[in-house]
């Protein structure tokens, strides 16, 4: 940043969130200077998820860095709500559920965060009190989205658990459990794979194929490439919505569950909309919606 290479700084930081990769010394900063305008825009409910994933992490490792990101995540009793807030319901009760399985807080801090969640979505209720008899939507997704995700889940049951279950044994076979290490790290391990499968398993079942031909160009849905004039200055710019699990920041390419996505699906051209950021909002007009073409989504997956 003092060399004044923000931005690329900025689009390192976004990357590492996008593919789960991020440390947890690096959110612990994002989080902790979250005023901070450069970065505000990541401050969101993929952050949250890379919260997970990095504790996880760190758990299985036994690092103890990442103890100051779980510290700061239960002290600070903004922070929950300052990363779900902008999230839209279906990404919100993704994240529930993440909670109410990970390993990486004990069960009393776990209710606390969860308490948090449900005041800032209190509909997220229901999936703790089992009140709602709401049947959970499907998932519109690319058809090279679904084949990652089932590539990822066929590794798990073939490759990746069998071989734990070995572990296991193996550290098994060497005694006294209390002062086994690899019996530890194997089970912890077994806790993730376990965990990670049975989140598979929902998205699966939840996921329709989609290759988003026929698209309705009378309205933004999913499919479609949307050209925007901001009210203010007038000038342009280009979002395309595609599937659940189709995100490209980079290229304006973004899942019709986040947020942008939500405010622009039904519109029509000549409708003006308000955008939401972590800092501000911005009034934009629909000009023009196309087709988005068939041929560049799979290219999505390989980014």
């Amino acid at each position: 940043m003092e060399q004044g290479q923000t931005e690329e700084l900025h689009q390192t930081l976004n990357r590492a969130i996008k593919e789960h990769s991020i440390s947890s010394d690096a959110l612990y900063w994002l989080c902790k200077e979250r005023g901070a305008g450069s970065f505000a825009d990541l401050l969101d409910s993929e952050l949250m998820t890379s919260i997970f994933s990095a504790l996880e992490r760190d758990q299985f490792n036994e690092n103890r860095r990442g103890s100051r990101l779980h510290d700061l995540l239960i002290d600070d009793r903004d922070l929950v709500s300052d990363l779900i807030i902008n999230a839209p319901l279906p990404q919100a009760r993704d994240l529930m559920r993440r909670m109410m399985v990970t390993p990486a807080f004990e069960e009393l801090n776990k209710r606390s965060l969860m308490a948090r969640m449900i005041k800032t979505h209190p509909e997220l209720q229901s999936m703790l009190t089992g009140d709602s008899d709401e049947r959970e939507e499907a998932l519109i997704v690319s058809w090279s989205s679904l084949q990652k995700r089932k590539d990822e889940y066929d590794d798990l049951i073939s490759k990746k658990i069998p071989e734990n279950t070995k572990e296991i044994g193996v550290a098994r076979s060497y005694g006294d459990l209390r002062e086994n290490f690899e019996f530890k790290a194997a089970k912890e391990m077994q806790t993730v794979l376990m965990r990670r499968k049975a989140e598979l398993e929902q998205m699966l079942a939840r996921a329709r194929g989609s290759n988003f031909e026929n698209a309705d160009l009378s309205q933004v849905s999913i499919g479609t490439k949307v050209t925007l004039r901001e009210t203010d200055s007038g000038k342009t710019l280009e979002y395309t919505i595609l599937g659940a699990w189709d995100s490209a920041p980079e290229r304006n390419v973004v899942s019709y569950q986040t947020a942008i996505g939500q405010a622009l699906l039904g519109k029509k051209p000549g409708q003006t909309v308000e955008l939401l950021t972590e800092t501000s909002s911005r009034q934009v007009e629909i000009v023009d919606i196309e087709a988005y073409k068939v041929t560049e989504v799979a290219t999505l997956q390989t980014m």
